[in-house]
């Protein structure tokens, strides 16, 4: 093990990975393009995990173990678990091997690192470093230019920061108080966002539009969007009927989806969040306007 590292130490650092899902295979493979050796794939002992686990093995050159049995033998140990999982996880992984001068993380958005405990008990450095992307099945994003948000003990934040930064990535610190305001955040820049775009569509379904259909002719006009976004900030990639405060049309828009009560309230919601953050006209008018009709 290594009692401090450099930038240049920390890129021959070995790191072990718990729990082969999405998020798991990403690091795993992203480490392993990085240059990093990953000795160890851990996995829980039913047959259901340890199946991804030797997969993701074979990719990366790692060999399968198990939680709770196996000694980890990786300079940093990175849990890409459930938030559920986490501190039970690194309860079992505390009653075996040697966990002294070794880095623990974790990559849960909500969670502290104090999750970890039961490991910096048995002398690990512990911290939690979250990548504010998304993971799915079937997909592996490069974690290039990805933000990392780290938050614990000295060491491991610095071990964290210097492998974010070795993997592409942008480190920043996050204090323990704000992790769960940070992960309403990321919550509401990918899972609630594709909550939208699936509700986007159910509002197509009432204009005759098929799921399949909106879902391409959509396209478009999103990507434009995020364009705008990108270059011009929130105010002035802001658009449409609320931004003109055109109170008329927006009493249409209720009208129609009356019959999908959900779509109702998100445009409702939405509404209002533009009306109290964006540059739009009217805003007393269609402020009534709008929660008149989501009392009905």
């Amino acid at each position: 093990m290594l009692p401090t590292m450099s930038t240049a130490q920390v890129g021959r650092l070995t790191i072990g990975i718990v729990g082969p899902g999405s998020l798991g295979t990403a690091m795993a493979i992203s480490l392993h393009t990085a240059g990093y050796r990953i000795p160890q794939i851990f996995s829980r002992s039913p047959k259901s995990s340890r199946q991804p686990g030797r997969a993701l093995a074979r990719k990366v050159g790692a060999r399968t173990a198990l939680i709770g049995r196996d000694e980890c033998t990786a300079d940093v140990l990175w849990l890409c678990v459930p938030d559920r999982e986490i501190r039970n996880c690194a309860e079992l992984l505390a009653r075996s091997g040697q966990w002294s001068r070794r880095v623990v993380l974790h990559s849960s958005g909500a969670l502290t690192s104090d999750e970890l405990a039961a490991l910096g008990r048995c002398g690990a450095s512990v911290a939690s470093a979250h990548p504010l992307m998304t993971f799915v099945p079937g997909e592996v994003p490069l974690l290039n230019a990805v933000p990392f948000a780290i938050e614990g003990d000295r060491k491991a934040t610095r071990t964290a920061s210097h492998i974010a930064r070795n993997l592409g990535g942008a480190p920043f610190p996050i204090r323990k108080s704000d992790k769960a305001a940070y992960h309403a955040w990321a919550t509401f820049a990918s899972p609630l966002l594709t909550a939208l775009l699936t509700t986007t569509e159910q509002v197509a379904r009432r204009a005759g539009v098929s799921t399949q259909e909106a879902h391409r002719r959509m396209l478009p006009i999103l990507w434009q969007t995020l364009a705008n976004y990108a270059s011009l900030g929130a105010a002035n990639a802001f658009s449409g009927p609320i931004a003109r405060g055109d109170i008329d049309t927006v009493k249409r828009h209720l009208r129609a989806l009356e019959s999908t009560l959900v779509a109702q309230k998100v445009y409702a919601a939405l509404a209002l969040a533009a009306i109290e953050y964006l540059p739009t006209k009217n805003k007393t008018g269609l402020k009534h306007v709008i929660e008149r009709a989501v009392r009905r």
